[in-house]
């Protein structure tokens, strides 16, 4: 089986990208497997650190390693948005195949300084493991919004010369930009527009695949084109909470005296599917 890095290159020699999706349960898990394994594509798992914290660190790599193994099926997991050294080194030693530090809140030198700090630990324990890093602004909340979060915005975006110097330093494998992009989904409006071109110019300076946050809500025309301008990974996490949470309350009004969390918790489990064979399918045209 091909590493993370080489299906990464390949889907974006390909013009493709793969889906990143967040699990807070086991059957969304289940969900986003049969989704890809459906269609034949690689698929990575993403855990928060509040994800990782009620799964359990290291339970839930057991839990993606035993579906690879057992399937022979490239599904990868990711240690998503690890905010400190600390909490990216728990994740590198738990066995993670992928790890982000997520530094946007810091100034870009203390960014650098911290993000080179992670990647050359990952390193030291994993030559494998795939390393992340990430500069600009796009809120930090995986949740339904009113209106975009304070500091989202055009000022906020990434720098390409930004992005440059930050890859080149830092040495990370992927760089997350902000290009109109924004964690959760707005309720009552669509999500921004990305800007694409901008997206082109961060690939050509950075030199690196890059990795699209806060995907839910996103139009379609815009994953296309920012996967063709070099997105290698999209992240998608918002969409399916809300399908999974739509659904549970559907199955709980219908079935009201049923108490088997297998039985209620199905038609959540489909809904995840849906959705994330949908995705799958618009991120491998």
């Amino acid at each position: 089986m091909h590493s993370l890095k080489k299906h990464i290159a390949q889907a974006v020699k390909e013009k493709k990208a793969i889906g990143h999706f967040n699990i807070s349960t086991v059957e969304a898990l289940w969900a986003i497997f049969d989704a890809a394994r459906g269609l034949d594509v690689p698929v990575i798992i993403g855990v928060s650190e509040g994800e990782r914290k009620f799964l359990g660190v290291k339970q839930v790599v057991a839990l993606v390693q035993s579906i690879r193994e057992e399937f022979d099926y490239p599904i990868f997991i990711n240690a998503d948005h690890a905010y400190s050294f600390d909490g990216v080194k728990e994740a590198v030693d738990a066995g993670f195949d992928a790890v982000i530090f997520d530094g946007a809140s810091l100034s870009l030198e203390e960014n650098i300084a911290t993000t080179k700090k992670c990647a050359e630990y990952a390193r030291s324990v994993n030559p494998d493991i795939v390393v992340e890093g990430e500069l600009g602004y796009i809120g930090t909340s995986s949740a339904l919004l009113d209106e975009l979060p304070e500091g989202v915005d055009e000022a906020h975006m990434t720098k390409p010369d930004e992005a440059e110097r930050f890859v080149k330093e830092t040495g990370v494998d992927l760089f997350a930009p902000a290009v109109g992009n924004v964690h959760g989904m707005l309720k009552h409006v669509k999500n921004p527009r990305l800007t694409i071109n901008l997206v082109k110019e961060i690939r050509q300076r950075s030199g690196v695949p890059l990795v699209l946050h806060g995907g839910s809500g996103i139009a379609d025309e815009d994953f296309t084109a920012a996967i063709e301008a070099g997105m290698g990974i999209v992240h998608i996490n918002t969409e399916i909470r809300k399908a999974w949470k739509e659904a549970l309350a559907n199955s709980l009004e219908k079935n009201p005296d049923d108490v088997a969390p297998y039985k209620i918790l199905q038609s959540a489990k489909d809904a995840v599917r849906d959705v994330v064979g949908k995705r799958l399918e618009l991120f491998n045209r």
